[in-house]
């Protein structure tokens, strides 16, 4: 049996593996699921609109509320089972979706697909166990790249796949998740040795505790709500997304796949070169002006372009507006004790988690599909945008005035 130190870059190369087709099996199917769902309403986009929503809100529902659960079972029982049990589920999983012959059970698939994509948590903690001071900030930044390559890959991916056959992105997905698992199985060794494992306790499963820790950092609680504005109008955009080109400018799987290829790219471009000179430049506090003012900005033309070939200029323009969140972080990691950073962290990832549940029910259920419905007291499908640009303009209000209450955060670099 090989030392854990000599297992670590087979097993860290593994987590990166995992992660990316985690990744890329989410992005595979978000040209072709609204689509699908479309087909089992009768080809109504309105009623699409509607169950878009209802499944995408249960299906974040289910990762708030699974993933301390499955982080608590990894600390009682090692990374190893959780992660590969996980894998294999998916597996299973995006055969079921792929075969569902009716909303039910596509309905069911991702509710399951909720559950044990919540592995996140696990994988995460599984980096930390097999990192050492020194590679701990190379691996977590090697994860930002898996999770940038799975969002510009998997869109483009899907959308070819589905013009071929509406379901072939969800088998792919699962031959994927399958293989995978299997070299897992014969690679990965358990990162977590029992000595250092804990009892599970329902405590430690409780997805809202951790917003508590949030009130002893006031400047972070006032920056939350911003973050909260921000991240509720960009999970309204990737919702309403596929329906709302589909609706405007009848785009088919194929382009939205560009496009939405598109948007990873320009969003990966941007933060891995613009987001230090920016902050440099302008200061984190400045960044955070110029970034959500120019998301807003984006927002609008979304919500108001006449003509399909207007998108990609105005993706490419709005990506800018993406040095916006990283500059919120850094504030916060700033602002916070190294002892409080996961903590804190955490509570800033479960208030996303609970963005993700609120946006699919507000925004597509609910504005998408009244303003394309015959009950609208007119059409204008690009509504959720404009909510969408309103929640911004909000958040970049809440931030100056955050900013103007403390003004010697420490927080400038």
């Amino acid at each position: 049996m090989n030392s854990t130190a000599e297992k670590r870059p087979a097993a860290m190369a593994f987590i990166l593996l995992t992660l990316f087709i985690d990744i890329l099996g989410i992005g595979i199917i978000i040209p072709v699921l609204p689509e699908l769902i479309k087909e089992f309403a009768g080809g109504s986009t309105t009623t699409a609109g509607l169950y878009v929503g209802i499944i995408a809100a249960a299906y974040s529902l289910m990762q708030f509320l699974c993933a301390p659960i499955l982080g608590a079972l990894s600390d009682r029982f090692g990374r190893r089972p959780v992660i590969l049990a996980a894998l294999f589920g998916l597996g299973v999983d995006f055969l079921v979706q792929g075969f569902a012959p009716n909303i039910t059970w596509l309905f069911a698939g991702r509710l399951l697909a909720g559950i044990l994509g919540a592995s996140f948590t696990t994988a995460n903690a599984y980096i930390a166990d097999v990192s050492t001071p020194e590679t701990r900030a190379r691996n977590y930044g090697l994860v930002g790249v898996m999770f940038g390559l799975g969002f510009i890959c998997g869109p483009a991916l899907g959308g070819m796949l589905g013009g071929i056959h509406l379901r072939m992105p969800f088998f792919v997905s699962a031959g994927l998740a399958l293989i995978n698992w299997l070299y897992g199985y014969f690679v990965l060794p358990e990162s977590l040795p029992p000595e250092h494992r804990s009892s599970f306790t329902l405590a430690k499963a409780n997805p809202l505790g951790t917003l508590k820790r949030l009130q002893g950092y006031p400047l972070v609680a006032g920056l939350a709500l911003s973050f909260v504005c921000m991240s509720l109008a960009q999970r309204g955009l990737e919702n309403v997304w596929v329906l709302y080109t589909g609706f405007r400018y009848e785009w088919n799987e194929q382009t939205n796949g560009l496009m939405l290829g598109l948007v990873g790219l320009t969003a990966a471009l941007v933060q891995g070169l613009l987001v230090r000179p920016v902050i440099k430049r302008f200061g984190e506090r400045g960044t955070v002006t110029i970034g959500l003012a120019v998301s807003a900005l984006a927002f609008v033309g979304y919500g108001l372009a006449s003509q399909g070939w207007m998108i990609p200029c105005i993706i490419i323009f709005g990506s800018l507006g993406g040095v916006s969140g990283p500059a919120i972080q850094s504030i916060v990691a700033g602002s916070v004790d190294p002892s409080e950073q996961g903590k804190v962290q955490g509570a800033l990832t479960s208030l996303m988690s609970l963005t993700n549940i609120a946006a699919p029910l507000f925004f597509t259920a609910g504005l998408f599909s009244y303003f394309t419905s015959d009950q609208a007291v007119m059409e204008l499908p690009g509504a959720p945008f404009l909510v969408g640009a309103a929640l911004l303009v909000v958040s970049l209000i809440i931030a100056r005035r955050v900013f103007r209450a403390f003004p010697s955060g420490g927080d400038e670099s």
